[in-house]
Order: structure tokens, then C-alpha cells, then sequence
């Protein structure tokens, strides 16, 4: 406890207290590593010529234990197609999934890590990525490939063609593929997705050439659910998963992912002049994404691992039944899943009458009302932009990066039943609403629809837009000198976001339905850096930011559910730090030192969960959420002769929250403030749900007979659970000593094992009559069956004040030994 914050109240009858680059480098790599596809990687780094071994390593071998290179998350990570900005315009965050499988379509994508010069678009603290998904990028010829693995699917089929740019300017490239299984890793989950693109580029003349491209990843996955660590001691496996259950013998997981956003990019390249040059891009985007899950109203929790159904909760009170739970849970494959078969039982049995159903009066009906429905929760988007870069070398030294891009999303917020499990209906009304006030008009969800009785596919719960407007324009000037090398770029932003309610709420008719106020928010960022140039093959880079943002959208209404009502005290975030780095560049050694510094303030924290004391659904809305990124990054890769190489990598990450926010809670079914301006003492304690230290020690052989191997042990400490930020508070300590167990017992922040893992990889091509390749790729991870390595998890924001073992961490772990294996044939 010695870092955490110090300022939390002690009771008066104790005295006692608690005291707690070069220019980051720009890399290529292939989405075939990612995807656990070897020896396809090209890496340039300062000066678009060498390899940079920590991205590289970084990216793939500490990827799998969820490590987040210097601790960001994707919302300070651009992503671009074709230099047009992906990234989420509510959560900041891009998909990966929804071009996930066109590997051969994104094989190729530029990379840079951290600050420094793009020029595509500003930039983000966390560095950008670029992907090129024109006609003329994808390899000529025809490849296909098929991939055997043990992982989320278990094999893969892909077909890629493409022309090339023929004598008459013309580009075309088609790509599709297939990812499947009936069970992955995970007892219980599925998964079945297909991935399909076009695209089509003409070159008119020397100056003008258009590009079209569409491509779509529809994916539909069934989910694991973390769990306590009771749960998989009982269960025999650290894999045990309380989503799915049987179902006339079949198994049935209650949590499928669906989902599918499909994309058109037409891409202009005016080429004004031998030294300038306009890109503009238009898009369009739409779709679905889905997840379901169970709902129940006047039954018992269907969920096998509620904490309730634990032996546990019966260790004090009841031995004997102690005893048959236990024996139960590991013994009976039942007690632990999903029963559907008794929800289908429970709802063919509830007979039942609605008087006044859909609101019209006299309207009579009789039926089984579910108890328990599969429902589906549904954000689907919308959204189209327009985006445009003029580059130009000004001289041999100097170049001037000039862009602006318009972005407008609509975000349709809602749920539907996705099965009423046997039943006719389900009555949509608030089932803690109906509780809580005992009137029939508050519980309505809709208001004015009351009594609506829904089924297969209707939409009910909530029904709601989230509109954001983006726009921006930004600049950047690079120069060259003998021995130095800068650049300045600044960008100005303009960010207006507001909900739109479809539905009229009972507990808020006057804030649920039509359109918010808007609210605006002006942003602005800056950046620069510099490269000293020592000799050829030493340089020292410095690279610095200053970037204001507005809150997410997403986090910043309390409940946009039900109302419009937005966080108190809501503000713009702010991002500055830089990094210094050592780079060498010889011809058998690279390496790079990189120390590095960010903070970023006034977030905003939201979340939603059941509150013991209160006895209802509560939000717990934090402001002023302040993080520290401190580390070093050193990475080292040598050529020990011709045909081996070592690499060898080490990051030092130091990642906590440094402020003492303010929470607000409320009631969620009414306008009921529980605390205002409530003190977290949050200071000190890390940012969870990553490794902040990590170290790598790889070795390879290329032989000249177009083979290669290698090994590399990996290491992975200071991994933390995020803290509850309520039992960091005066209230949770109160009348508590800093003698009593729960002190510590509230006040400690929960680390996992530090942890090892192995990995090995393989490959093997081979060329035929000087036009066809074969290629075999194996890449085998945690190769010593390491089942021991937590990864992540979360401490539950429900907990017992009391009792704090009455509401665990839950947790999740690494994949066992897993493989990867393809052949490709490709001419």
C-alpha cells in the first residue's frame, strides 16, 4: 500500500494513517503475423529502412497476454483506410473485426508507434496505422491459403485475386474467406464468419486515378464469460464457461456476438504537380452489431455461476448444504451450466393475463408470459465522411502536410427479443421500476405503448440514437538539415454529440423521448519533434504533444438508455507527454531506448451495476480521472552470424491513476442522487488489465534453403485487477480501524502472478518453375501448457463493505498450448 493515496479518512478512536524515437518508429507489418501467420513481416523503421525489434516484438509475442504498448488504449490509437479516420467517433476505439479475415487485403499496413509525423491525418498520443486497401496494392496473381488452429476457430479458407494494374489502367482484386468452428478453445463457444472484398482502381492519366473498394466481415461468435476463481477450481479448468448450457441435449450458449458493418471507400488521387499532390476519400458505413444474453423478470437467476449458486455463500450458514453444492459443482456438468430446458419448462407453465395490452383499452390477453427471454442488445451504426490531404515538397528539405475531414455517425441504440424460449410473450415493463414504486405508469418502458406485449424480434427495454458530428482540419512541416531533422503539426477539431429517445420512459417522460440539447466541445492538439543525427548509424530523437478532446459519448450521458441527463461537471480531456529515445542502426546490431512520459486528465469513468446497499441498479459516474504513463522501452535484434539472429526486448511500464475524483451516484429507474461530489481516492493505484512490465529473449535460424525456426521465452509481471473505485472512499471505511481485516481487505488492489510463456514458430516455401509458391507456416503459443497465467479480470463493482470476499474478483486466463498452422499456394 505504500503508492496508494493517503488521504483516506481514519476513524477518530485511531490515530493511525494509511500510507500508503528515432521518431517512434514507423514499421510495416502483415495482419498474417497478427492472425499467427510467420514469416511474411517487413519492418522499416527511422529512415524507412531498418527493423525496430520492440514494435515487432511487442506486437506479436506480448500481444497474447493483453499487453498494450505504454499502457494506452485504442482510443489513443488511430486507425485510417486509404488515410480516412476508422475509429469509432463515440468510443474513439477502431474495430478490428469488421475487416477482420481479409488478411491478404490489410497484409500490408504502415505503423507507427507514439508521437511523430503522419501524413494521412494528426496523429494521436498512441501513434496511427494505416491501411492501404486500394486494387493496385493487393500482390498480383492468386493466392489461396487454408489454416488449421485450435484457437477461436479451428480452420480458415481464403481466396485472393487480383490483376494488378493492367496496360489500360485498370486494377481489380476480389478476396474472401471463411473462419469456423463448432467449439473453439473454450468448452461452449462457436464461432462462424466470412469476410468478403472488392475493389476496382482506374488510373485515367499521370495525374488523376480512382479507386472503389467495399468490403464486410459478418461474424457471429458464441462467448466466454469470465468467472470467479471458486468457479474454476470447481470446475476442474481455468476455461470453465457459465454461458452455455444444454438444450434437448444440444449445447446453447446464451451470449452469441452478431455482427456485420460493411464499408464503401472511393478514393481520388489528383496529382497537381511533380512535387504535390491531393488525396480526397468519401465513405459510407452501416450495420449491425449485436450481443445477446438472457433476460428474466419474477424468476430466479438463470446464470449457474450467480454467487448465490456457489457453495461459498453457504460455507457460514449451512455445512451440510455446503457439502452437496461443492459435491455438485464438480461432479454434475448441470449445476454449472445453463438449464434451458428448465426455462422452457418455467415459461410453458406461467398462464397469464394482461389487461389493457399495447394501451388499448378492453384489449384482453391471455398467454404464457416468458419468465426468462434470450434478448439481443443492438448498437448499430451509421456514418459517412469525407476526407482530404494535400501533401507538397515546398524544397528538397522541407515538406507541408495540409488535411480536413467532415465524419457524421448515428448510432442506433436498442434491444429485441431474439427468442421467447416456449413462451407467447414478454410484458415490457421495468422489473426494478415495478419493485421499487409499485405504479404500473412509472414501470412502463414506453410509455405510450403501455402494457405492449412483444415476441420474436420486437424491439423493447430501450430505443434511442446517439448522434456525433466530427470535423477537423490539421497542418504539418517536416525539415531536413545535415545533422537534424523536425517537424510541427497542430490540428483544430470540432466535436458535437446529443441523443435522440424513440421511446417516451415512465420514470422520465420529460427527458426520454425526441432530441438533447447538443453539446459542443472545441479541440485542439499539438506536436513536434526532432532527430539528431550523431553519425549514420547513432541518432537521438525527442518527440513531444498537446492534445484537448472531448469526453466520449458514450461515457458521457448517466444513462442514455432511459434519459438524456449527461455526466455533472462534464469537460474536455487532456493529453500531453513525450518520449526521448537512443537509436542505433548498424549493420549486424539494431536496437532502440526509448523513455517516455504521458498524462492524461479529466476522463470520465461510467459504469452500472447492482449496489447492495441500495438495492437497486445505481450509476456511478466519476470526473477528473487522471493517468500517469511513465516507462522505458528497449528493444535489441543482432545477426549473431548469417543465418541466426537473437532479439531481445524489455519494457519497464509504471501506468497509474493520479487524481482523486469526484462520483456521483443515482438511482438508474429515477432521478434520485444516492452521493453527489463523493471523494475517490484513486491516487497511486495502477491502471489494470495489462502487463506494465514485460521482457522477451528470441532466437531464429533462416537457413538458405528457404526455411527458418525459432523460440522465444517471454515474461510478464506487475499485472492489475482496475480498482472498485467505491471502496476506495471515505464511506466504504467508515467506522472502520486500521486494525480490522476489512481495512486492507478494501483498501488492496489486486496484482496477479507474475508469469513465463514460450512460444515456437516454423516455416518452410517453396518455389516451382519460377511462378508457383508453396509456403507451410506453424506457430505453436504458450508451447510448456502454462494454465496458470491470469491475464486479466475485474474487481466487481459489487461488493459487501463487511464481507469483501462475498463478491470476488473475477478473472480470465491465457490459452493454454495452442497452434497455429497454414498452407498457401500462391502464382
Amino acid at each position: 500500500m505504500a503508492q496508494i493515496d493517503t488521504m483516506l479518512h481514519v476513524p477518530a478512536t485511531d490515530t493511525s494513517t494509511v500510507r500508503n524515437n528515432p521518431r517512434t518508429p514507423v514499421y510495416t507489418l502483415t495482419t498474417d503475423d497478427l492472425d499467427g501467420e510467420l514469416g511474411n513481416q517487413d519492418i522499416s523503421g527511422i529512415l524507412q529502412s531498418s527493423r525496430d525489434p520492440f514494435t515487432a516484438v511487442a506486437g506479436f509475442n506480448f500481444g497474447q497476454a493483453r499487453f498494450r504498448i505504454r499502457g494506452y488504449d485504442g482510443e489513443n490509437t488511430l486507425v485510417s483506410l486509404n488515410g480516412v479516420r476508422v475509429n469509432d467517433l463515440e468510443t474513439n476505439w477502431a474495430v478490428w473485426s469488421n475487416w477482420a479475415g481479409l488478411n491478404d487485403v490489410t497484409r500490408w499496413m504502415q505503423v507507427r508507434t507514439g508521437i511523430g509525423p503522419s501524413r494521412q491525418l494528426f496523429g494521436s498520443i498512441g501513434g496511427t496505422t494505416d491501411i492501404n486497401i486500394n486494387a493496385s496494392s493487393l500482390r498480383k496473381g492468386i493466392r489461396t491459403s487454408y489454416a488449421s488452429a485450435n484457437r477461436a476457430y479451428r480452420n480458415r479458407v481464403m481466396v485472393t485475386y487480383a490483376t494488378g494494374m493492367n496496360a489500360k489502367g485498370w486494377a481489380f482484386a476480389f478476396s474472401g474467406s471463411r473462419r469456423w468452428a463448432d467449439e473453439g478453445y473454450v468448452e461452449g463457444t462457436s464461432f462462424d464468419a466470412y469476410a468478403y472484398y472488392a475493389g476496382v482502381e482506374k488510373r485515367f492519366n499521370d495525374r488523376h486515378t480512382v479507386s472503389l473498394s467495399g468490403f464486410g466481415a459478418p461474424i457471429s461468435q458464441g462467448r466466454q464469460a469470465l468467472a470467479v476463481q471458486e468457479a474454476y477450481d470447481l470446475a476442474g479448468t481455468p476455461y470453465y464457461n457459465p454461458n452455455w448450457g444444454y438444450q434437448a441435449g444440444e449445447k446453447r450458449n446464451s451470449k452469441m456476438s452478431r455482427d456485420h458493418k460493411p464499408m464503401v471507400l472511393l478514393t481520388h488521387q489528383f496529382k497537381l504537380s511533380d512535387a504535390a499532390k491531393l488525396t480526397t476519400s468519401a465513405y459510407y458505413t452501416f450495420g449491425r452489431d449485436g450481443l445477446t444474453g438472457l433476460n428474466w423478470f419474477d424468476a430466479r437467476d438463470p446464470r449457474p455461476d450467480y454467487y448465490r449458486y456457489l457453495p461459498s455463500f453457504y460455507r457460514y450458514e449451512d455445512s451440510h448444504l455446503y457439502d452437496d453444492m461443492e459435491n455438485a459443482w464438480r461432479n454434475d456438468v448441470n449445476t454449472r451450466q445453463i438449464d434451458w430446458d428448465q426455462l422452457y419448462f418455467a415459461n410453458g407453465k406461467n398462464l397469464y393475463q394482461v389487461e389493457d395490452a399495447n394501451g388499448i383499452a378492453g384489449n384482453t390477453v391471455v398467454g404464457n408470459r416468458s419468465k426468462y427471454i434470450v434478448e439481443e442488445v443492438r448498437a448499430d451504426p451509421t456514418r459517412f465522411g469525407l476526407n482530404s490531404v494535400w501533401n507538397k515538397d515546398l524544397d528538397d528539405r522541407t515538406h507541408l502536410t495540409v488535411g480536413g475531414s467532415y465524419h457524421k455517425q448515428r448510432t442506433h441504440y436498442f434491444r429485441r427479443v431474439d427468442d421467447l424460449l416456449g413462451g407467447d410473450f414478454w410484458l415490457d415493463i421495468d422489473q426494478f421500476a415495478d419493485r421499487d414504486f409499485n405504479d404500473t405508469t412509472i414501470s412502463q418502458n414506453d410509455l405510450d405503448t403501455p402494457n405492449k406485449l412483444v415476441g420474436d424480434g420486437d424491439v423493447f427495454g430501450h430505443d434511442y440514437f446517439i448522434h456525433t458530428s466530427y470535423a477537423n482540419v490539421f497542418s504539418q512541416i517536416e525539415k531536413k538539415w545535415a545533422r537534424l531533422e523536425a517537424y510541427v503539426g497542430v490540428d483544430l477539431s470540432q466535436t458535437t454529440f446529443w441523443r435522440e429517445g424513440n421511446l417516451r420512459n415512465g420514470r422520465f417522460p420529460d427527458n426520454s423521448y425526441g432530441e438533447s440539447d447538443k453539446k459542443g466541445f472545441l479541440g485542439f492538439g499539438a506536436k513536434a519533434g526532432i532527430i539528431f543525427k550523431v553519425s549514420g548509424r547513432h541518432f537521438i530523437t525527442a518527440n513531444s504533444a498537446y492534445i484537448v478532446r472531448p469526453p466520449s459519448g458514450n461515457a458521457a450521458f448517466i444513462s442514455p438508455r432511459v434519459r438524456d441527463a449527461v455526466v455533472s461537471g462534464l469537460k474536455q480531456e487532456s493529453t500531453y507527454g513525450g518520449d526521448l529515445s537512443y537509436v542505433l542502426k548498424a549493420p549486424r546490431v539494431k536496437g532502440r531506448a526509448t523513455a517516455y512520459w504521458t498524462r492524461i486528465a479529466d476522463q470520465v469513468w461510467n459504469r452500472s451495476y447492482y449496489h447492495d446497499d441500495f438495492l437497486t441498479i445505481v450509476n456511478y459516474a466519476m470526473t477528473g480521472v487522471d493517468q500517469v504513463h511513465r516507462g522505458v522501452e528497449v528493444g535489441l535484434e543482432a545477426n549473431l552470424t548469417s543465418t541466426w539472429q537473437m532479439t531481445a526486448v524489455y519494457a519497464g511500464g509504471n501506468y497509474t491513476y493520479d487524481s482523486r475524483p469526484l462520483a456521483t451516484i443515482t438511482r438508474n429507474n429515477s432521478d434520485e442522487i444516492f452521493a453527489q461530489d463523493r471523494r475517490v481516492f484513486w491516487q497511486g493505484y495502477r491502471v489494470g488489465g495489462m502487463p506494465q512490465s514485460a521482457a522477451s529473449l528470441g532466437l531464429k535460424y533462416s537457413s538458405p534453403k528457404f526455411w527458418f525456426a525459432g523460440v522465444s521465452a517471454n515474461w510478464f509481471a506487475n499485472i492489475y485487477l482496475d480498482p472498485n473505485p467505491d471502496r476506495r472512499t471515505n464511506e466504504a471505511l467508515e467506522n472502520l480501524v486500521t486494525s480490522d481485516p476489512q481495512w486492507n481487505e478494501l483498501l488492496e488492489q489486486t496484482r496477479l502472478d507474475d508469469q513465463m510463456t514460450v512460444d515456437l514458430f516454423a516455416g518452410k516455401s517453396w518455389l516451382f518453375q519460377r511462378k508457383y509458391r508453396l509456403a507451410v507456416n506453424l506457430s505453436v503459443s504458450n508451447l510448456l501448457d502454462n494454465q496458470e497465467f491470469r491475464v486479466g479480470g475485474f474487481e466487481q463493482l459489487r461488493y459487501e463493505r463487511m464481507q469483501v470476499d462475498k463478491f470476488p474478483p473475477k478473472y480470465s486466463y491465457l490459452f493454454g498450448r495452442n497452434y497455429f498452422a497454414m498452407v498457401t499456394f500462391s502464382f
